[in-house]
């Protein structure tokens, strides 16, 4: 463990630095965003089950809502590795060798997890999701007028979120690796996570037991994920904390 120690106003210079460093590159990211959005718009908007609901502009303002909206998601998706580094950078003075390096490997999955989150709910729950909107709609013989506002909206209320929790095995080891859960403890909360997983769920998911059931099933498969995880990194903390026990005998 890094034995510098910084005065206050030493760790809060060092975090407006890295701050900086974060707003230089979102900065960048937004200009290159500009490019990206338009194509990007044009693809979401014109896929087979989008290019049937006929969406609308409400407002003059609307479509430029919508271009903001998207330029600011990838941007800051494009930026979270930067952000991810700066806030490792910052922590890593507390943490011994051995877990700076195994935290820094996390930084690159964890951006392969968001992707994979956020493509698993555009492919197999946003469409599940719109039949079944829609379905309803049609029983309740109402006609639906989509506004192309509200439809991103709707995008991203449904994809962001499944991106944070497909952080979760990462967020597990993480936690694990510097000793504050353990794969026991995982286990013995397993009724409780299951729980606030369905929960979760349940504020995602249409009110509908098979909606429900896409959402809950790969929730509770990546916490069971996590716990063998957890025990991969635990066994890891046990020994690096052995051998830190042989390091100060060898030491003292």
């Amino acid at each position: 463990m890094n034995n510098e120690e910084l005065t206050v106003g030493e760790h809060v210079e060092e975090l407006r630095k890295r701050f900086m460093v974060i707003a230089l590159f979102f900065v960048i990211a937004v200009i290159g965003s500009f490019f990206l959005a338009q194509p990007l718009i044009s693809y979401l908007q014109h896929t087979d089950e989008v290019r049937s609901l006929q969406l609308h502009a409400f407002s003059v303002t609307d479509p430029m809502k919508v271009y903001i909206q998207v330029i600011f998601v990838l941007s800051l998706v494009m930026t979270s590795p930067i952000i991810l580094y700066q806030l490792w950078g910052f922590v890593s003075p507390g943490l011994y060798e051995e877990e700076r390096k195994a935290t820094f490997r996390y930084i690159p999955y964890t951006f392969v997890l968001f992707i994979v989150g956020v493509l698993f709910s555009y492919l197999v729950l946003r469409p599940y999701m719109l039949k079944w909107m829609l379905g309803l709609a049609t029983e309740m013989d109402v006609q639906q007028t989509i506004g192309i506002y509200e439809y991103f909206q709707f995008l991203m209320q449904i994809t962001l979120p499944f991106g944070i929790i497909f952080q979760l095995p990462i967020i597990v080891l993480f936690l694990t690796r510097l000793g504050i859960v353990t794969p026991m403890f995982l286990s013995k909360v397993r009724k409780f996570a299951y729980f606030a997983l369905l929960c979760v769920a349940a504020l995602i998911a249409p009110p509908d037991i098979m909606s429900h059931m896409i959402v809950t099933l790969p929730l509770c498969i990546l916490y069971e994920i996590s716990i063998m995880i957890s025990r991969i990194g635990y066994r890891k903390y046990l020994k690096a904390e052995q051998q830190r026990e042989i390091d100060v005998v060898a030491n003292s």
